[in-house]
């Protein structure tokens, strides 16, 4: 049961790379404490798992199981650490800040990989080694979830930073995904991990195209931009790419995501799945608003015509995100079938430790 320790570790070389722990934001305010919750460790807790269960490893607990009367505390536990992670409301506000102080690299980094280890994290410890505190816990999941959707949502209608706005829309989006998981239906959680795997690939392209205007201009606001689509037009068409797979455009990734989690949470609460609906529209309403003010209108700033389109090496990297991409969002079945049979079998665990219990 090496996951907590390693997904610990595995932020050592982000945060080394996002130079934040000795450092200040533009406000004086020291970055040091705000951060320290990154390294949130569950060393204590599998420390009582031992003590508890007589084992770390994973397949035995499964078999094993955990006493419901540890359940509860144990599931917080987690969750206290994966909550951070994805991260959910309230406690995203470090995401925003840490795209920000971060260079291009670290918020790929970060987007593409860091936020997905903590919805792995629920899918195999959560639901796999507490299903009695996961179905007492799976209302408050839901109320935060779509808290995240529709709150971080209309924040980012409201960034003039370019970063700032994916990163809110990251928030978001990984709550469908906290959404999918808990809904314990075949398609929530199918849905929940495609949804990782296509905003790992859209969101690590939407802050490379960042870093890509960056370097030219110096500059992250979307005040900034505007008309550079007659200038810089390959670009343009890579970029208006991934705003429509960020927003879930049938025919990419993000669709196929969303779309079974939506169709999982209306199978469990329609409630629930009504609200989060409303971030899809809210999804696009931003997306579409960035992409407007950046690429179209009229050319106010004249030092953008001294910009160059993408290089070889930048048409490069944004062409291999934006293959697969389209293509899942043509073809899912490989992911779908690749997880079929093992999501069938968690959830067939999961109900059975309930009925045991």
């Amino acid at each position: 049961m090496n996951f907590p320790i390693l997904s610990s570790l595995i932020l050592l070389p982000i945060i080394g790379a996002l130079f934040l722990f000795f450092t200040k934001d533009k406000n004086g305010n020291n970055l040091t404490a705000k951060y320290v919750s990154l390294f949130t460790t569950l060393v204590n807790f599998l420390i009582s798992i031992y003590w508890i269960s007589g084992t770390t490893d994973v397949i035995k607990l499964y078999e094993l199981g955990i006493d419901a009367k540890y359940q509860n505390l144990l599931w917080l536990a987690f969750f206290s650490s994966f909550a951070v992670k994805t991260p959910m409301w309230p406690v995203h506000t470090w995401l925003p800040d840490a795209h920000v102080e971060a260079p291009t690299a670290g918020s790929v980094l970060l987007a593409a990989i860091l936020l997905k280890m903590a919805g792995y994290g629920f899918i195999r410890f959560s639901l796999g080694l507490f299903p009695v505190a996961s179905e007492v816990f799976t209302p408050l999941i839901y109320g935060l979830s779509v808290i995240a959707i529709v709150f971080t949502s209309l924040i980012a209608l409201m960034q003039e930073d370019m970063k700032k706005l994916i990163a809110y829309s990251s928030v978001a989006h990984m709550g469908f995904v906290t959404l999918g998981i808990f809904t314990i239906q075949q398609q929530g959680i199918e849905g929940s991990i495609i949804q990782m795997i296509s905003h790992g690939l859209v969101s690590a392209a939407l802050f490379l195209c960042v870093g890509v205007l960056y370097d030219r201009m110096h500059s992250r606001l979307i005040s900034s931009y505007g008309g550079i689509v007659t200038i810089i037009p390959k670009y343009s068409i890579l970029f208006m790419l991934f705003t429509l797979a960020a927003l879930g455009l049938p025919g990419t990734s993000g669709f196929i995501g969303e779309f079974l989690i939506l169709m999982g949470v209306f199978k469990d609460n329609f409630l629930v799945a009504v609200i989060a609906s409303l971030g899809v529209i809210l999804g696009a309403a931003y997306m579409l608003w960035l992409y407007k003010r950046v690429v179209f209108g009229k050319l106010v700033n004249k030092n953008l015509t001294k910009m160059v389109d993408l290089n070889k090496s930048e048409y490069f990297i944004l062409s291999c995100l934006a293959i697969p991409t389209l293509f899942f969002g043509f073809y899912p079945d490989p992911l779908i079938n690749t997880m079929e049979v093992s999501v069938g079998d968690l959830i067939n665990m999961y109900n059975n430790n309930l009925i045991n219990k």
